[in-house]
């Protein structure tokens, strides 16, 4: 015979399945606790493990940048910048769900759950440092430009590429198309940042 927390955890991971689906789909503002029930789930349950939609949400939220994270490690995608952009978009295109709802959260979180947000993805801003470390690990840096400077830099320069995409610019763009967007100027952004874009004299 199945043990109750047995239960309650296969449970839990019903929900959370569906919830990542609904979330995946329709973003914060259009996912709701009756499409996710809709998939058999009992809302008496959903709300017996789940206070309701926002604690749902960031757990799916988490549980997100976890996988993504994971996934991006195992492709051996920390060995230099080539290979991080490549397993991240291979990432993201195999987890579809999961990479909408970390977009959204990146580019326009919900106002009321901004400081859960950020924490939640907090691990995957530690995988953006340890990246932007190994890159300036292959370059000399300018005379007076510290490494410190050059990091916040990198963050500061991620910060407004993700501001740029959550302008009006963009707005009548689909979520999935604002992804694979992001992912073709970040790598060119990058480049840019490094080696200028003024060729040098002779």
């Amino acid at each position: 015979m199945m043990k109750k927390s047995e239960k309650t955890k296969i449970t839990v991971s019903k929900i959370i399945a569906a919830a990542i689906s609904e979330f995946g789909k329709n973003g914060y503002a259009g996912g709701t606790i009756n499409n996710i029930c809709k998939s058999g789930i009992n809302k008496g349950l959903l709300y017996h493990n789940f206070t309701g939609k926002d604690e749902l949400y960031l757990n799916c939220l988490n549980l997100s940048c976890k996988k993504l994270i994971q996934h991006i490690r195992e492709q051996n995608g920390t060995k230099n910048l080539k290979s991080y952009i490549t397993a991240r978009i291979d990432t993201f295109n195999l987890y579809p769900d999961e990479a909408h709802i970390f977009f959204e959260a990146l580019l326009s979180p919900p106002i009321h759950l901004t400081d859960k947000v950020t924490l939640a993805l907090s691990e995957f801003h530690m995988l953006n440092e340890q990246m932007s470390n190994k890159i300036l690990d292959t370059i000399i840096l300018r005379d007076g430009i510290s490494r410190e400077e050059s990091i916040s830099y990198f963050y500061m320069m991620q910060m407004m590429l993700n501001g740029y995409f959550s302008s009006p610019t963009f707005q009548n763009i689909a979520l999935e198309k604002k992804i694979k967007i992001h992912e073709r100027i970040l790598p060119r952004l990058l480049d840019f940042m490094l080696y200028g874009i003024a060729k040098g004299e002779d």
